[in-house]
């Protein structure tokens, strides 16, 4: 089962986003040495813990420092977007490092109503429209009197690398079948179970010149150490910031310490979202993870990994390449 890692930038109370934004490069260069097969970065707007909105600029910043790993947007939230606009960005990374990007869609804005017009995010527009547009402009096949027709878009001689239909339910996945994309379930925060999306999808699925057959990502959110011990005390400060998220609350994600001051315990971790953090030691976590994967039928697992600082982050995605033995 290949590997990959989803990266949100999370910032820590002991650390800032300009810490956090640095340190995607040093990542980047862990996974791509330890063997995962692609790197994606979110896009989320307006949260005090997570510092990445801009997928395309984390690619085009990390690339350079990465030999073989795919890079790709975990992902473009359409609606905040102009589909031409998208096109062009995704061309230009694909232009730039060829057979490397990767280009995931959602339909959701990322954020909150307030921020998501600002943003000028279009929720009237119907999303398989802003698909349609994407795809008629990378390939060109707007009617012959349709006003887009006329433009000529750049950069030329470059396609769209592959485009993934991103879903935390069912609503993607069919869409995603008919058109032959990829398609990656944010199992990472989403409560609805996986399975029957991904049947759907793979029930649905028409071939395509970039999928010949069907091909599933599951997010998924872990985190591991070398002993249980260090994993439950590790795990106590993203546990407490998906508490806090379900409940309306964002901050920079506490350390174990801050966490333990507030009165919060690991057992006190009930909520949906802190159900599906998966934490323990290296050979735990694969075993749950190798689980989760073959009951939803995923081809492929997508680790996001939420820590109150960098190194011990750092050591859990090593921790776990080890552990799937990945070359």
């Amino acid at each position: 089962m290949d590997l990959s890692v989803l990266d949100v930038l999370p910032v820590g109370s002991n650390g800032s986003a300009r810490q956090a934004l640095s340190g995607a490069v040093s990542l980047a260069r862990v996974a791509d040495r330890a063997g995962y097969r692609r790197l994606w970065f979110a896009e989320h707007h307006g949260m005090a813990n997570i510092a990445s909105t801009s997928p395309e600029l984390l690619i085009a910043h990390v690339a350079s420092a990465t030999q073989r790993i795919r890079l790709g947007a975990g992902g473009v939230m359409l609606p905040n977007h102009t589909p031409l606009r998208v096109v062009e960005q995704y061309r230009t990374l694909e232009a730039l490092h060829p057979g490397r990007i990767d280009l995931g869609i959602g339909r959701a804005a990322g954020t909150d109503p307030l921020t998501a017009h600002a943003l000028r995010s279009s929720p009237g527009e119907k999303f398989a429209a802003m698909l349609g547009e994407t795809l008629a402009f990378d390939g060109n096949e707007f009617p012959e009197h349709h006003p887009y027709a006329r433009i000529e878009v750049t950069p030329h001689g470059v396609r769209l690398p592959p485009i993934w239909m991103l879903g935390s339910s069912g609503g993607s996945a069919q869409l995603a079948g008919e058109l032959g994309l990829g398609y990656a379930f944010a199992g990472h925060f989403s409560p609805s179970a996986a399975a029957p999306a991904i049947a759907r999808y793979r029930e649905t699925f028409a071939p395509s010149g970039a999928f010949p057959e069907p091909r599933v990502i599951l997010a998924l959110h872990a985190l591991c150490a070398e002993t249980e011990a260090e994993a439950r005390e590790l795990a106590l400060a993203p546990l407490y910031a998906l508490t806090q998220l379900e409940q309306g609350k964002t901050a920079p994600v506490h350390t174990p310490d801050e966490v333990r001051a507030t009165g919060f315990r690991i057992e006190d971790a009930s909520g949906t979202m802190a159900k599906l953090l998966v934490y323990g030691t290296p050979d735990q976590v694969r075993a749950h993870l190798e689980a989760i994967a073959a009951q939803a039928h995923a081809d492929e697992v997508m680790v996001m990994t939420l820590c109150h600082a960098a190194e011990p982050r750092l050591r859990s995605y090593e921790l776990l390449a080890r552990a799937f033995d990945l070359e």
